[in-house]
């Protein structure tokens, strides 16, 4: 039988469904909602294994604001009526089949990437339903990201249209021209244009500042700013190899228990 597993960035779409609700405290509006989005996702990719993956919710920022400690400091906590809803949502879901997977110190993104990751090196088909580009640096031939919101593929050719670089480079991009939603620096100086320049050049940022080539331009901001172009591609690059605790089997879909 062909394996089909599909990871739901589970906070990604809940705070997108909840963010347009006439009513934020009415938590059974998203779950009615968020109920229907999965059911659509459900019938349109058809899998034969899925879980949800939710983020901690404690403040702590984890090792990359260990790294960087002004990583996501500015970022809003989550609506009370949502955050205390969560498990009620849980509970919706899991009436469909659905797992949860709770993050417990490591964010929810390295958690997807490391089961993504392991799943599709087996030559089995991965889709990971997120609106969040940072997933783009784990394509590959069996791992797919869904941005079901935009109804569009996050693959090779849109990560080369939105940002002239290759899926594998996202990583060094982004340790060059930082995160401003994240509050990652990156190197002054150094914009998305710059970015795009340096990396058609090269394959990675270490690449460049060893290179004699690299344009005199860009060599006097790499001398001064190294370290916090590496720091920043540190923060940026997922974790792909967490300890999980659990395997495919445990994770197969059997359907919704409300079903006959």
């Amino acid at each position: 039988m062909s394996i089909h597993l599909v990871i739901i960035d589970a906070l990604n779409l809940i705070r997108r469904v909840h963010a347009v609700q006439p009513d934020p405290t009415d938590i059974d509006r998203t779950i009615q909602t968020t109920s229907r989005t999965l059911h659509r996702i459900l019938n349109e990719a058809n899998p034969t294994h899925i879980i949800a993956v939710f983020d901690h919710h404690e403040q702590d920022r984890g090792w990359r604001a260990e790294l960087l400690p002004e990583y996501k400091q500015n970022r809003k906590p989550m609506p009370e009526p949502l955050f205390n809803g969560l498990e009620k949502i849980q509970d919706a879901w899991w009436q469909l089949g659905i797992d949860s997977l709770l993050s417990e110190g490591d964010e929810a993104d390295d958690l997807v990437a490391t089961l993504a990751v392991k799943v599709a090196s087996h030559n089995k088909t991965v889709t990971i339903i997120s609106t969040d580009k940072g997933y783009c640096q784990i394509l590959s031939p069996t791992l797919q990201i869904r941005d079901y919101f935009q109804h569009r593929w996050l693959d090779a050719p849109f990560i080369e249209q939105e940002f002239g670089v290759k899926p594998e480079q996202l990583a060094d991009y982004w340790g060059l021209t930082g995160i401003s939603s994240s509050q990652v620096p990156g190197v002054p100086g150094i914009g998305p244009k710059a970015a795009k320049e340096i990396l058609n050049q090269f394959q990675d940022i270490e690449s460049a500042y060893a290179s004699e080539t690299l344009a005199a331009k860009y060599r006097k901001k790499l001398d001064e700013h190294i370290e916090m172009a590496r720091k920043c591609k540190q923060v940026a690059a997922l974790k792909t190899d967490i300890e999980l605790g659990f395997n495919l089997q445990d994770i197969r879909f059997e359907g919704s228990s409300t079903q006959s």
